[in-house]
């Protein structure tokens, strides 16, 4: 991981993992030197990080959003 964005992308798959069945299955990486953090699941959980209508993801980009060290980063979750 690179330093920028660690402990963004430390915080959202403690939050993933929350969320889904199979937390062993989160895997989280940092893209473009931080400033994008991609979220990847088991294909089961997708939709449970998504959400219905995306509520989910939204509320997990705006507590990302809210840290300054993911201030401007974009989360991405993978299919």
């Amino acid at each position: 991981m690179a330093k920028r964005g660690k402990d963004s992308a430390e915080l959202v798959s403690f939050l993933a993992k929350a969320i889904v069945s199979n937390p062993d299955d989160v895997e989280v990486e940092i893209e473009d030197d931080g400033e994008l953090i991609e979220l990847e699941t088991a294909d089961g959980d997708r939709g449970r990080v998504i959400g219905r209508q995306g509520r989910v993801a939204k509320a997990l980009r705006a507590i990302l959003n809210a840290t300054a060290d993911g201030a401007g980063a974009r989360l991405d979750i993978v299919d």
